[in-house]
């Protein structure tokens, strides 16, 4: 039995949802809708994951200096970083916890465009919805397909270009010694950028419902980010994969 099985009860409540959205709207559409309505129930734990971030980085010059008044005494240093987000009201798990919480709401959402059910018969412009885009066939749904890739391939590229910023801000405002320690672990940072493309290859190995689903849930992440962050303050330096 899958490991996913655990979440049958949830899919089989999203699942009738999407159906009765369906009712209304085409089911493409209905998908869309639905992750919409998700995401926006999720927002409150972006704005919390966000609020961390912000924290993180205000803070970031003062952990530095602790990182180099305490170097080689860790006690003291743990002391001292529990006392300073003490103070500041702040946790450096703030903006991770949100965003593992959404983990089960994603899985959810992916077993119910994965998994074989009557949703997937319906279509998107000729293009069943169950397809994958192995078994295409035809200019029609080929066509469909490369329009989903490519505004997966424009989301990708927008949060390379994000994630590229953020890592050189972070670059320029690191201290000296960090900046040098930042240096030797330059090559595998570097890559990080490039893990906003990942949605397009992961979106190569689902159905054109799972597909719908990744454009829509990351074109709401690149515009929740770009609303979060207006104030100019530093985003995560690893990249939104959706």
């Amino acid at each position: 039995m899958s490991v996913f099985a655990i979440l049958d009860p949830a899919v089989g409540l999203a699942h009738d949802v999407v159906a009765a959205f369906a009712q209304v709207v085409p089911t493409a559409l209905a998908i869309v809708l639905f992750t919409v309505c998700v995401r926006l129930a999720l927002h409150p734990l972006a704005r919390a994951a966000s609020r961390g971030e912000k924290a993180r980085a205000r803070l970031a010059p003062r952990i530095a200096e602790l990182n180099r008044k305490h170097k080689g005494r860790p006690e003291k240093l743990q002391a001292a970083l529990a006392e300073l987000y003490r103070e500041e009201k702040a946790s450096p798990f703030a903006g991770c916890l949100p965003m593992l919480v959404q983990i089960p709401f994603f899985s959810v959402m992916y077993r119910l465009f994965t998994t074989p059910n009557d949703l997937l018969g319906h279509t998107l412009f000729g293009a069943p919805l169950g397809l994958h885009v192995g078994s295409a066939h035809g200019a029609g749904e080929w066509a469909v397909f490369a329009v989903l890739y490519a505004g997966l391939a424009a989301l990708g590229y927008v949060n390379f270009r994000r994630a590229r910023r953020a890592q050189a801000k972070q670059a320029a405002q690191a201290p000296q010694p960090a900046q040098s320690q930042g240096a030797q672990a330059q090559p595998a940072l570097a890559l990080l950028p490039y893990l906003s493309f990942g949605t397009v290859l992961f979106a190569a190995l689902v159905p054109l419902a799972a597909a719908v689903y990744l454009l829509t849930t990351s074109t709401w992440t690149a515009a929740e980010r770009a609303w979060l962050y207006r104030d100019g303050a530093p985003e995560p330096a690893v990249p939104a994969l959706a």
